[in-house]
């Protein structure tokens, strides 16, 4: 298995968050051990060489990915959650959602000077969780961020919400 074969075990569920929406849902891919094995080893070429001591991933499926990935690299996992989920001292960042404001939070000591961060999440769309998240993890100075996601959905342009000078992948494009 490959990582294009991937894209046929995505289901597309039409009208899901709402009327108008193709919900790209990769639960359907990563309840197959082959194609979870595919991702996770295709995530990790990607970062292998390149220094990561901590993956950030965002709430909820990129705790998956993000999981596969720190696990692959030796690195360490820290997620990115909604307020009030995370026990100890936060840091959040607010966001402009299609139907209204989100907010993403970080523990304060979740990142150091000295780490080389990957931002994981499942999908990109329009960029503004992934965003949030890497301007929490930029304001805690690590050496280096990257940014990384399963699926691109490439006509909503959510590339044009993150940094231009940092490195974003992505394993499949739509």
């Amino acid at each position: 298995m490959n990582t294009e074969d991937l894209k046929g075990l995505i289901r597309d569920v039409p009208d899901f968050p709402s009327k108008g929406i193709v919900f790209r849902d990769l639960t359907t891919m990563i309840k197959n051990g082959e194609a979870l094995r595919c991702m996770g080893d295709a995530l990790a070429e990607l970062y292998k060489d390149k220094g990561v001591t901590k993956v950030v991933g965002i709430e909820s499926r990129g705790f998956i990915g993000g999981s596969i990935l720190a696990d692959r690299l030796g690195a360490g996992f820290v997620p990115a959650r909604k307020p009030g989920k995370l026990p100890s001292v936060t840091v959040k960042a607010s966001y402009a959602k299609e139907y209204g404001v989100d907010t993403i939070e970080l523990h304060s000591d979740a990142i150091s000077t000295d780490d080389v961060v990957v931002l994981h999440d499942d999908l990109l769309a329009t960029g503004g969780t992934m965003s949030a998240a890497y301007q929490l993890v930029k304001s805690m100075n690590p050496k280096k961020i990257y940014i990384n996601f399963v699926v691109e959905l490439t006509g909503l342009d959510g590339r044009a919400a993150l940094p231009e000078d940092v490195e974003v992948t992505t394993l499949l494009k739509y």
